[in-house]
């Protein structure tokens, strides 16, 4: 190779490696313009996240009190939600960045292809997290607060029984956050299953056949990740594997439809008994719908 070769070849990839650098630099001054932002206003976001844990305290006759334990928990507590926040709010601009640097190398019809998934994926997160916010965390705390006892005369004492000891929550605002910020995080990212799997659907990594083939292993991995991710309450375990489940579901529907579609392109172009579709009964098993039922 002669050295004009050599030296056309490093060209782009310096290029690409400066444009790398650019999109990394604009990502990294967005998360910190928006934490700086969310740290200013780390108490109201913090009195906002505290809802569903004030209200069921308010409901059971109690106080919406948290306390920290350590001097300095409750600047750890501020620079935890001023991330959590800034990389919230810092995502569309991140996200466009990644785009850009991508976009360039796509063809006009990738482009349009993978478009509408990626702006499918916050939309989608954001609908997981506002579930978890809004249902499950004060289904979960009303769970757990019913083992109060406020105390003679409070309404969490029963009523036919003695004069019970007082025992109230007296949860530390590190704990609260963690676990909020665990729920949200975790069903906002569960909810991406749909966006994934047909993704990979277009590119051919997943088919009908496959996921329905392995649906039982997904019901014992799904009902595993709700073991681990919620609390020790049947309640919320059950409502984490509904929803998850339900979303798996929903996605070996969408794959049909992008599988569909990718047939019918792919017989257009007259490249359907390519390497990757050498089974003459693909069509066939990945559409019968009798073999799901």
């Amino acid at each position: 190779m002669s050295d004009s070769e050599v030296e056309s070849s490093t060209a782009p990839l310096i290029e690409h490696l400066t444009e790398l650098r650019t999109r990394l630099i604009r990502s990294v001054l967005a998360f910190v313009v928006a934490m700086l932002f969310c740290y200013a206003w780390s108490t109201e976001i913090f009195d906002f996240l505290a809802t569903p844990i004030c209200d069921q305290l308010i409901a059971q006759g109690g106080e919406c009190n948290l306390i920290f334990t350590g001097l300095q928990k409750g600047f750890t507590t501020a620079l935890r939600i001023s991330m959590f926040g800034g990389f919230i709010l810092a995502f569309p601009v991140i996200g466009l960045q990644l785009w850009q640097f991508v976009a360039p190398g796509l063809y006009k019809n990738e482009k349009k292809a993978f478009l509408p998934f990626l702006l499918a994926s916050p939309v989608l997160f954001a609908i997981g997290a506002a579930f978890a916010f809004y249902v499950v965390l004060p289904m979960a705390f009303s769970f757990f607060l019913d083992y109060q006892q406020i105390g003679p005369g409070g309404e969490s004492t029963p009523a036919d029984g003695p004069a019970a000891i007082g025992i109230s929550f007296l949860g530390t605002i590190d704990e609260y956050l963690g676990l909020t910020m665990k729920f949200v995080l975790a069903f906002g990212i569960t909810f991406q299953l749909p966006v994934a799997f047909s993704l990979m659907a277009k590119v051919g990594l997943v088919t009908t056949k496959g996921l329905t083939g392995t649906r039982k292993y997904a019901i014992v991995g799904i009902l595993m990740l709700a073991a681990v991710i919620t609390p020790p309450d049947v309640i919320t375990q059950i409502i984490m594997f509904t929803v998850i489940y339900g979303l798996y579901e929903f996605s070996i529907l969408l794959v049909r439809v992008v599988e569909k579609k990718r047939i019918e392109q792919l017989k257009a172009e007259g490249a359907y008994f390519d390497d990757d579709y050498d089974d003459d009964d693909f069509e066939a098993d990945a559409f019968d719908t009798k073999d799901d039922a």
